[in-house]
């Protein structure tokens, strides 16, 4: 999954949420978000990012993906701290927090229906990408894979997104250790429907409440 909001221009202040919005939008955010990866597990799919890791390690390992998504998003909490700041850090752990908590919610509270694997993989998809979505415009992160492809750019120039790309293919990849390849195609076409609702929708220069 795509983990950082893009850079962002400075609204005034009438147009910036309060605190509650803010609140209320990261808890929105974040209860959507666990309801795509709720769906994506349901069906044993993977996605891009450190979520789509936790999945796969989850099927691999059998640990519950609540536990396994802090800590394999834990060690680009440091990198976030550097690149971004302590308070971003510190927002970024309360969103790993709370998908944690959610995604445990719904596999308690909502029973897995039997479902297609593609209805399961699109729409899963494209929940987790209306509810980055709603974090981005609430100026938080869930933190991953473009901690490194950000400071890789800085660096040594490499584009971020090519950087984002290589490093979600290889988890896509690594899941045909452990899927079949119909679901590894299927999670990979799923990858890239989340893509484009960032894509599409995460446009600064039109989204004028921060």
């Amino acid at each position: 999954m795509t983990t950082s909001p893009p850079r962002t221009t400075t609204a005034p202040p009438s147009l910036r949420h309060g605190a509650i919005e803010d609140a209320f939008g990261l808890l929105v955010g974040t209860l959507v978000v666990a309801l795509g990866v709720h769906l994506l597990h349901s069906v044993h799919a993977v996605t891009g990012g450190t979520a789509g890791l936790a999945l796969l390690l989850s099927y691999l390992v059998g640990w519950p993906f609540a536990v396994l998504y802090p800590l394999v998003t834990a060690p680009f909490l440091a990198l976030a701290w550097r690149l971004k700041g302590r308070a971003f850090a510190l927002r970024t752990l309360a969103m790993l927090v709370l998908v944690s908590v959610f995604t445990e919610l719904h596999r308690l509270l909502l029973p897995v229906l039997p479902v297609s694997d593609v209805y399961a993989i699109a729409i899963g998809n494209l929940l987790a990408g209306l509810g980055m979505l709603i974090v981005f415009r609430h100026r938080a992160s869930l933190g991953g894979f473009n901690t490194v492809a950000l400071i890789v750019q800085e660096r040594y120039g490499w584009r971020a997104g090519n950087v984002q790309l290589a490093m979600d293919s290889l988890v896509l990849l690594a899941g045909l250790t452990v899927l079949p390849v119909q679901m590894v195609l299927w999670s990979a076409a799923g990858t890239v429907l989340l893509s484009l609702v960032l894509t599409v929708n995460h446009r600064p220069d039109r989204y004028l409440g921060y």
